[in-house]
């Protein structure tokens, strides 16, 4: 299952995302936000990252103006790796060096037709392990160690 949330500058773009991924008979859990008023990001952006590093879904896709705020907030979340991007090369390589599990997308950057690619280039492309694993175990690691002080 997919998670999805939005705030309202991404709300447009992340109902056409919902139709999209359901129109292909994926599951989706859209955690709102629900139209376009005015609404803080950071309470939809956390909703889908604790979903998803609690296991209730697999990955997740973020919404707002820029996609930025969403992915902050989605990082703060121990076991999150969230990015931003704005093409699907960074997308494909996001999931196959850096295995991360929620996609950040600008509705205020991206039109529908190009979203439409990343989360497909996202979705399909699959974490090469190896050499990247150790990576990912040094980036989950520092979520573990506390910050020295000065």
């Amino acid at each position: 299952m997919i998670a999805l949330g939005s705030d309202h500058g991404g709300f447009l773009l992340k109902r056409h995302i919902l139709n999209y991924l359901e129109q292909r008979g994926i599951p989706v859990k859209d955690f709102g936000c629900y139209n376009e008023e005015s609404v803080d990001y950071p309470v939809y952006a956390s909703e889908v990252a604790r979903s998803v590093a609690a296991g209730v879904c697999e990955l997740g896709i973020l919404c707002c103006g820029t996609g930025l705020g969403v992915c902050i907030t989605a990082n703060k979340i121990k076991g999150v790796r969230a990015v931003t991007c704005s093409e699907s090369y960074s997308a494909a390589m996001s999931r196959r060096h850096n295995n991360a599990n929620v996609l950040c997308l600008g509705g205020r950057v991206i039109g529908p037709s190009l979203a439409e690619d990343i989360v497909d280039t996202w979705l399909n492309t699959e974490f090469e392990g190896g050499r990247h694993a150790r990576r990912v175990d040094m980036i989950t690691a520092l979520e573990e160690r506390p910050h020295p002080a000065k």
